[in-house]
């Protein structure tokens, strides 16, 4: 079920905790756009984005998918469906997603030397 006015507790009665208005931006900003606002909010919060752009249409659910969010479904809008309102519920935030970078681990090629868990010792 793809429009979320089918689920009673998104539907068109409950309005969103945030809106992004992306109407008129093209791909990527959407999806950078709704990325921005989920880092911002809390969990459990709905955010709407409103965009044009066709492409919105399966970047929002993928962007979904990878980053654990959960995607409510989709909704024409206005008087002759200019453009489509999505609807995320934030799963995790930012804050509870992030790894603490200040952890390091011995590097297994230079005994004594640190390197964060991001940075991997070159291959030998």
């Amino acid at each position: 079920m793809s429009a979320f006015d089918a689920s009673p507790e998104v539907g068109p009665e409950v309005g969103p905790d945030v809106v992004v208005d992306a109407r008129g931006l093209r791909c990527p900003l959407p999806v950078i756009r709704l990325a921005q606002s989920a880092r911002d909010a809390v969990s459990g919060a709905v955010i709407e984005v409103l965009a044009t752009d066709p492409a919105a249409r399966a970047d929002i659910p993928a962007w979904c998918r990878l980053r654990g969010q959960d995607y409510l479904g989709s909704q024409p809008r206005g008087t002759g469906g200019e453009h489509t309102a999505y609807r995320v519920r934030v799963a995790r935030t930012n804050q509870t997603d992030q790894t603490d970078n200040t952890d390091s681990t011995v590097s297994g090629s230079e005994p004594g030397r640190r390197t964060s868990a991001a940075q991997a010792p070159p291959q030998r």
